[in-house]
């Protein structure tokens, strides 16, 4: 008795072809990812929160973030803000918690920020916790993205002692440690 070839072996080349299709839509050059200072206004956050050397970031959807920048640096706000090489934190609709890479100057102390927030609805303050601090300030400052610096140099510190280049707070940590 001769068999009968099966009809679902000539199938297999028909699935093969629609599989090998790539059925999603291909990106065309023109669609970029958004930038970190596009993305911090989605979440009710100005975006001069950050300087302008961050070279990449991630973003998950739980909110949880990641931001490289080319290096350490500082920059001059109302107080002198020192920027780690990578800050992570976690991104919600008006804060920025569990941050972990910035520090601002206070004195001369160097003290971490923990977590940024705006009012909601927003108004003309930001308010940042350092340790059990909440410091407010004008949101406005941080409403255009600042170039950093590598270095503390006489603009940041005043004529008193311009040139000065001033070790980063992780460097002074250390330095204490090791006397």
């Amino acid at each position: 008795m001769a068999s009968k070839p099966k009809a679902h072996l000539g199938l297999i080349p028909i699935l093969l072809f629609f599989i090998s299709i790539n059925p999603r839509p291909s990106l065309s050059l023109s669609e970029s990812p958004a930038t970190v200072f596009e993305i911090l206004p989605k979440y009710g956050l100005p975006s001069g929160l950050l300087p302008a050397s961050v070279s990449n970031y991630s973003l998950s959807d739980d909110g949880q973030f990641v931001v490289v920048l080319g290096k350490p640096c500082y920059v001059q706000f109302e107080y002198l803000v020192y920027y780690e090489k990578t800050i992570t934190g976690k991104l919600t609709y008006g804060a920025i918690t569990d941050l972990k890479g910035i520090q601002v100057q206070r004195f001369l102390f160097w003290f971490d920020v923990d977590e940024i927030r705006v009012d909601l609805p927003p108004s003309d303050s930001i308010y940042f916790t350092v340790g059990i601090i909440n410091k407010k300030l004008d949101v406005d400052q941080f409403q255009n993205v600042h170039s950093c610096r590598s270095g503390l140099s006489g603009s940041c510190l005043g004529s008193l002692k311009r040139g000065i280049q001033l070790p980063s707070p992780v460097e002074d940590i250390e330095m204490l440690i090791t006397e």
